[in-house]
């Protein structure tokens, strides 16, 4: 079997490669390119130089969107972890009615994020309307919170599970022995499970910065952006950009910022998965 494979390696390699350069590195070159021109369409594009990426970092609504999706991705992520982490703790003890609760919780994430967004966008006017406070188009920290909450709902159940899988592959020996060392339940979640949870906790924090840098459907669902860009993210900001502007030139400011996004994402999430991954510890 081992000698088949070698010699009939191309046949399983090829045609992966061949789609992976055609759908991924091809079009990513093509608009790294367009990203330094003015264009309406693909095979008309002027070179603008670094126009494009001069008035993307300069951008007033932008850098708003920048720094929104920072803090929201920073609280999303923290308290999505916190939360899931904490549920999954308690559904790995010995408790009737586990696998109710962990289908329960898990369900939210089978939604897609555009219905999500309109569901909670319905739930948390109607709630506005009867303490009599703003909608969510209209207030910001308002629209900002409900992009949280609904963030957590939709994600905590996905990341429980995760961290369930990381609890139930700890050695029961080392459980066992920090017991018998007359180790309390709070030194053994810091000293034993954390420690051995790490690969798991690497991969949540590593979803959770990149789900929430890279929201899209659910805050234009949610809040569209309003009221004036005060809740626009990156990826609505790029998408606005691009399609919501006629013009040669916003293409190419759409295409540019959509460059700096990408980038961006990246050397977060490098520098996550190094942090987190120099902390783990060998089983």
């Amino acid at each position: 079997m081992e000698k088949t494979i070698r010699r009939y390696w191309p046949v399983f390699v090829v045609p992966t490669l061949a789609a992976f350069i055609i759908g991924f590195v091809w079009p990513f070159l093509q608009g790294l390119y367009l990203s330094f021109c003015k264009f309406i369409t693909i095979d008309r594009a002027s070179f603008n130089g670094l126009k494009n990426y001069i008035f993307a970092l300069t951008e007033s609504d932008f850098l708003h969107a920048f720094w929104f999706t920072a803090l929201f991705t920073v609280v999303s992520t923290l308290c999505i972890n916190l939360a899931a982490l904490a549920i999954a703790l308690a559904l790995t003890r010995e408790i009737k009615g586990t696998n109710l609760f962990r289908s329960v919780y898990f369900m939210p994430n089978l939604i897609g994020g555009i219905v999500l967004g309109y569901i909670w966008n319905i739930l948390l006017n109607c709630v506005l309307t009867l303490l009599g406070k703003p909608l969510l188009s209209l207030h910001a920290p308002y629209g900002f919170i409900g992009l949280v909450i609904l963030m957590c709902w939709q994600q905590i159940g996905y990341m429980m599970i995760i961290y369930i899988a990381g609890l139930q592959s700890i050695p029961g020996d080392y459980l066992e022995a920090a017991r018998i060392d007359g180790a309390s339940e709070r030194q053994i979640l810091w000293k034993v499970k954390l420690p051995n949870l790490m690969p798991s906790i690497t991969i949540c924090l590593f979803l959770s910065l990149t789900n929430g840098f890279k929201l899209f459907d659910q805050n234009l669902a949610l809040t569209g952006g309003d009221p004036a860009h005060k809740t626009e993210m990156l990826a609505l900001n790029i998408y606005q950009t691009f399609y919501g502007r006629s013009g040669p030139q916003w293409k190419g400011y759409g295409q540019a910022k959509a460059v700096i996004f990408c980038v961006l994402v990246i050397v977060i999430s490098l520098f996550q998965l190094r942090a987190t991954r120099s902390k783990e510890v060998q089983q």
